[in-house]
């Protein structure tokens, strides 16, 4: 037995995930933790990651290294994403990591996330074709699958907290910050030529602004907690997203931190982290959504198992 220790250092979360694997077993998960950074916060067009999200950042890495050595980790795979693969001092940021806590981080391409997050879904869900969209906080990744191969990926440099900030969608939406909003998103995704290929396929989402979308759905059905459908395989249909994201539209940022499902402390992005899916479904006239709660950290464990290489 094995246990593996997964960090996943985004740009609105660090996460930790520790996994037992066994030969010939699917991994099973022993812990799942998070910490809401927001390590993107305030980078700006300089790219210079920030004072107080680092020092947030290095509170939640001490608590995960604590865990880890609490159960005796064999392995650590640390993986840093869009804050840190776009911020100007990584370099600094990862040596002050590195000499307080002797954690080493693998900062990935886009194109790298993308195929992680492809093997978290591919080895978890039994589609042959189907789209994939992560939405993270500064990025988002979307893959094209055919035949459970990786078609087509692509990394886009937008998520749910640059989104918000660059376009004031943090409180009362105005309309004219969400058509920027919308406009810039959609012109990003229209150049995608091989989207045009997704046309009506299935689609299967994960991040934790999508993720956000289940769980508020779950929660509306007035199910006990402790009875709610898992995340993971949860399904909704198209019309039903676009009348949630109508209903989050309508109200500031308090209300929206009132809603039974939704986190407080993402009550301020939730909206720029809701424009990719929307377009996706409105372009590609998609009509039901599946939601993973499988991806990057997944991948990384069944990467390393499969002794997988990833894409230069």
């Amino acid at each position: 037995m094995t246990k593996i220790a997964v960090i996943d250092l985004g740009s609105n979360s660090v996460r930790l995930q520790i996994s037992v694997v066994d030969p010939g077993q699917a991994p099973q998960i022993l812990v799942r933790e998070k910490e809401y950074v927001r390590l993107s916060e305030n980078m700006g067009t300089a790219k210079i990651l920030q004072p107080d999200p680092i020092r947030r950042t290095m509170v939640a890495l001490e608590k995960f290294q604590h865990l880890i050595a609490t159960h005796n980790c064999d392995q650590v795979i640390g993986i840093a994403t869009a804050a840190v693969r776009q911020a100007q001092n990584q370099q600094e940021f990862l040596h002050q990591v590195k000499q307080a806590y002797g954690f080493d981080f693998q900062v990935v391409t886009g194109e790298q996330e993308a195929f992680l997050d492809y093997l978290g879904v591919t080895r978890t869900f039994a589609r042959q074709d189907c789209l994939i969209l992560d939405t993270g906080g500064a990025s988002t990744e979307i893959i094209l699958v055919h035949d459970r191969q990786a078609q087509r990926l692509i990394s886009l440099p937008f998520g749910s907290v640059n989104l918000t900030q660059r376009f004031q969608l943090e409180d009362v939406i105005s309309a004219a910050n969400l058509f920027e909003a919308l406009t810039f998103a959609e012109m990003q995704l229209t150049g995608i030529k091989w989207l045009r290929k997704a046309h009506n396929l299935p689609l299967i989402v994960l991040g934790g602004s999508n993720r956000s979308i289940a769980k508020i759905d779950r929660r509306k059905h007035n199910t006990p907690k402790d009875l709610l459908p898992p995340v993971h395989g949860y399904q909704m249909s198209a019309q039903a997203i676009f009348a949630l994201t109508s209903k989050l539209l309508a109200m500031d940022k308090k209300e929206r931190a009132n809603i039974p499902g939704l986190a407080k402390n993402r009550a301020d992005i939730i909206i720029g982290g809701l424009i990719p899916i929307n377009l996706l479904l409105r372009t590609l006239h998609i009509t039901e959504v599946t939601f993973s709660n499988a991806g990057l950290r997944e991948g990384v464990v069944f990467a390393h198992l499969e002794n997988l290489t990833l894409p230069q």
